[in-house]
């Protein structure tokens, strides 16, 4: 099982507050250990929302909304991609990060076999041919 791991924005982070040299190498030991236990796929930190912007799609209109954008609350600051047995692992994973004061977030991401018959072959075989390209790319 895959899950996004959104770690919240707070006004430190849209204030484009940077973490300390402590903050930032008991990160990195904590990406460490998950990339040795071969639970971390990918993560990244997001630039603030001031540096940002969000398109909305509306009955066939497409309009660029510039950041920043209002409630901190539903922002992300980062993120990881993980894999795991089951929810509950990536839980117990999430509650060693190095976190003082924060809002982390966990959402299982689609695989293929859960779209069912709609997913038909040829768009499988679609979606097999774009993530072996992003791989060659890497």
């Amino acid at each position: 099982m895959r899950f996004m791991v959104m770690v919240k924005a707070n006004k430190d982070s849209e204030a484009g507050v940077l973490p300390s040299q402590k903050a930032l190498a008991d990160m990195g030991e904590f990406n460490e250990e998950l990339v040795k236990a071969g639970v971390m796929l990918a993560g990244e930190g997001l630039q603030a929302s001031s540096k940002g912007a969000r398109v909305r799609f509306s009955q066939g209109k497409k309009t660029v909304i510039d950041g920043p954008f209002a409630e901190t609350k539903d922002l992300v600051a980062g993120f990881w991609i993980w894999r795991t047995k089951s929810k509950q692992e990536a839980i117990e994973w999430l509650k060693r990060a190095p976190f003082e004061d924060a809002e982390v977030e966990i959402r299982q991401i689609f695989e293929a076999e859960d779209f069912g018959a709609e997913f038909t072959p040829e768009l499988r075989e679609q979606e097999e041919r774009h993530r072996k390209e992003i791989a060659r790319e890497k």
